[in-house]
């Protein structure tokens, strides 16, 4: 059970992430890019948390962390610059 829901996840995520690039690459203005930049972040995330669940290590879960972390801040500068 666990295996099915995890690949229906993985399709989820991963789809959501190549529209969020879509978005990154034919945003028209700066906001709209930043805004897809940011759900990137989100969506990088949670694929490493279900990398992380399917193999069953805590480095993906650390890893994960530390993309959230940057992600966050490097979307507070980019809003501040604009």
């Amino acid at each position: 059970m666990l295996s099915v829901a995890l690949t229906i996840a993985f399709a989820l995520v991963t789809s959501a992430f190549l529209l969020s690039f879509a978005r990154l690459l034919r945003g028209p203005h700066a906001p709209d890019r930043i805004l897809a930049l940011d759900t990137l972040y989100i969506n990088t995330i949670a694929l490493l948390v279900l990398l992380g669940i399917q193999r069953g290590t805590p480095l993906y879960f650390e890893a994960a962390l530390v993309i959230a972390m940057l992600g966050f801040a490097s979307t507070v500068v980019l809003s501040k610059y604009l």
